[in-house]
């Protein structure tokens, strides 16, 4: 994000896009563990693009459509999860390299298509000499929590913290609580999914529209703390078919509407870096949520991980009610 910032959002792009193919297609034909940890790391550094992609359309996207928009980019990541496990469990029938060779193949068609028709959003790139570290922004954050761009990294965070801690548990609960294998845990992602893509594509816009932004969040919130907190009680898996569709629900209400007022109340020139921040807050919640709920799944008990989830949104809840009031059209810096 911060590149993005001084050297343009297409410069970021190409450069991530192709660090994640040469790294999928080394993947692919790696024959030890260090050269498969090696690609992955290189991998995440260009999965970085999640937060210029986040800043290319608060770039070119009116502020009143920027959660429509946001939407309809983590639709198409939502439907990427779906259908990538898919095609990659198809693609190892001829061979087991050949999933890698896929997604290389597949990030350089997209690098060669953001090279071709993509446009530069950010058209003044400030000097670096004025910049601060951006490890500094991070402190920032916990410095000063109630910034209203710390606010709601804050909360985009520990949104993902309960989504994390949820995703990380939910086959071994479904396995363990209602027999669920291996072989069918893919239709429950399937669910998930088709109610995830439906809400991100075509309802978030016209929500928030009706809405807005702040009370999209608070939505979302509240929706998903009761999916949370309804899942370890459902009797039985008809039941269960009606609580699943909440969390996915909650969260297109939730995430989309939070970054696009991450976008609104950040300082123009320090956008791709305060959506870099943003995801580098999201991506310790990835690590951190699964450990959690893990250990509390196998030593306290199988539905005590979603009311952890449940509890991390409450405090989303808390957190989203100081937004309306502190939230102004005017940018406010994070790294100042």
């Amino acid at each position: 994000g911060r590149v993005s910032d001084h050297y343009g959002r297409r410069p970021a792009l190409l450069v991530g896009l192709t660090a994640a193919a040469a790294a999928f297609l080394v993947f692919g034909f790696a024959n030890s563990i260090w050269l498969l940890f090696l690609c992955r790391i290189v991998q995440g550094l260009g999965g970085g693009t999640t937060g210029v992609l986040n800043a290319y359309i608060g770039d070119t996207v009116p502020p009143e459509h920027r959660a429509r928009s946001l939407g309809w980019l983590s639709a198409g990541t939502n439907l990427g999860t779906m259908l990538g496990p898919v095609i990659g469990s198809f693609a190892t029938y001829w061979g087991q390299e050949v999933p890698g060779v896929l997604a290389a193949s597949l990030c350089l068609t997209n690098a060669i298509f953001a090279w071709k028709w993509l446009p530069e959003s950010k058209q003044h790139h400030g000097p670096p000499a004025k910049r601060k570290p951006v490890w500094h922004g991070v402190w920032m954050v916990l410095r000063n929590p109630a910034g209203t761009v710390q606010r709601l990294i804050l909360i985009y965070a520990v949104g993902m913290l309960a989504f994390s801690a949820l995703t990380s548990v939910l086959a071994l609960y479904l396995s363990a609580e209602f027999g669920i294998t291996e072989k069918t845990i893919g239709y429950v992602f399937l669910y998930v999914g088709i109610f995830s893509v439906l809400m991100r594509s075509a309802l978030i816009g016209p929500i928030v529209d009706r809405i807005g932004e702040t009370w999209s969040i608070r939505t979302g919130a509240a929706i998903l703390i009761i999916g949370l907190i309804a899942y370890p009680i459902a009797p039985s898996l008809w039941s269960l078919a009606f609580i699943v569709p909440l969390v996915p629900i909650g969260t297109s209400l939730l995430f989309p509407a939070t970054t696009a007022l991450m976008s609104q109340a950040s300082a123009k020139s320090e956008l791709g870096t305060t959506m870099g921040i943003a995801q580098t807050f999201a991506g310790i919640s990835r690590v951190v949520a699964p450990i959690i709920s893990t250990t509390l799944f196998q030593r306290v008990g199988h539905g005590i991980p979603f009311y952890f989830a449940a509890a991390s949104v409450t405090l989303v809840s808390l957190l989203s009610l100081q937004v309306g009031a502190q939230f102004r059209p005017q940018p406010a810096r994070v790294v100042d």
